[in-house]
């Protein structure tokens, strides 16, 4: 794609400096905090912050706060993305300087990895717990990627994004990835995944699920996996997916099929005991987007009476009638 000259020009003279480069080779790998930043390059904070904000003046990087700390990752639009993907097979990540950066940048990565494991060994029980009373999840999840209908695309967004199993599940298709969750200790554990697969196109925010601060018809898929049954307005959160779906898109959600155990809101602070079908279809209805096709996946067996059946409802959202094939294209 090309550049105006003048915003080429501000993109090279943002990049052509020492510590910015090496910013910006830290950061193709994940998003950091600017303290993160520091740590990996050995310099001060108002040093490095001062080249953060040059970076992003000039359109290379994207800033995103989350509580008291900012995370900063490269540009995940054509934009910002074009100019340093045709710089990064020229960088030796061999120099010794890089080289450096790379070992303090693994010790980063270790210790997010550390702290995810410590909170989800304290949430281990319980999520086993509930796991072995539904479908086993290779199989849902399998479900779930034949129900998108194009082999590759543009982006998927995530909401309640967990542990960021589902970005995991579709990296292999699709240019970018986006997970939301309202937990901060789960977007931890969430970043620790995404680094340890090196799966540098995704990346997670901090968001409400009734308000996203996501464009409106800006991603190709989008999916609500086991959230619906913790809100108290399940409604409203499939609103607002079908507001950020781009039309044509698909819509996946995941949840339990109605059922009658009441211990899971007294326990597991369930406020929903499942769906029916026709109660997500009437919800589709009211936003607009097509009528659902559902899948409903049973325990096994062995699962005993307290077992769950899992349900998998896919929804299209209509193409606008003034949109041409080029852009249905681009917009999956």
């Amino acid at each position: 794609m090309a550049i105006p000259m003048d915003e080429l020009i501000e993109q090279l003279r943002a990049v052509a400096e020492p510590t910015r480069l090496r910013i910006v080779v830290a950061l193709e790998s994940c998003e950091l905090t600017v303290s993160e930043i520091c740590t990996v390059l050995g310099q001060s904070q108002p040093r490095v912050s001062r080249h953060l904000r040059l970076l992003t003046d000039a359109g290379l990087l994207q800033r995103h706060a989350e509580g008291t700390s900012a995370y900063f990752g490269l540009r995940s639009d054509a934009d910002g993305n074009d100019l340093l993907a045709a710089i990064a097979p020229m960088i030796d990540v061999a120099t010794p300087v890089l080289q450096r950066d790379q070992g303090r940048l693994e010790v980063v990565r270790s210790g997010r990895a550390d702290r995810a494991a410590e909170y989800f060994a304290l949430v281990a029980e319980e999520w086993d717990e509930l796991r072995e009373m539904h479908a086993p999840t290779t199989e849902v999840e399998q479900a779930m990627l034949a129900a998108v209908p194009t082999p590759f695309v543009e982006s998927v967004l995530d909401i309640g994004t967990g542990t960021g199993r589902i970005l995991e599940l579709f990296a292999n298709r699709t240019r970018r990835g986006l997970g939301v969750d309202l937990s901060r200790q789960m977007l931890g554990v969430a970043r620790a995944r995404l680094d340890d697969d090196r799966l540098s196109h995704c990346a997670v925010r901090h968001g409400d699920i009734y308000d996203l601060h996501v464009d409106g018809g800006s991603h190709s898929v989008v999916v609500l996996h086991h959230v619906l049954h913790f809100l108290s307005d399940p409604a409203s959160a499939l609103a607002v997916a079908g507001q950020v779906l781009a039309s044509g898109g698909t819509l996946l959600i995941v949840d339990f099929a109605s059922h009658d155990l009441e211990w899971l809101r007294t326990d597991h602070a369930h406020s929903h005991l499942g769906f029916a079908d026709h109660e997500v279809a009437d919800w589709c209805a009211m936003c607009e987007l097509d009528s659902p096709t559902v899948q409903h996946f049973p325990p096994p067996p062995e699962s005993g009476t307290e077992a769950l059946t899992v349900a998998l409802w896919t929804v299209t959202k209509p193409v606008a009638l003034n949109q041409t094939p080029k852009e249905l294209d681009d917009a999956r």
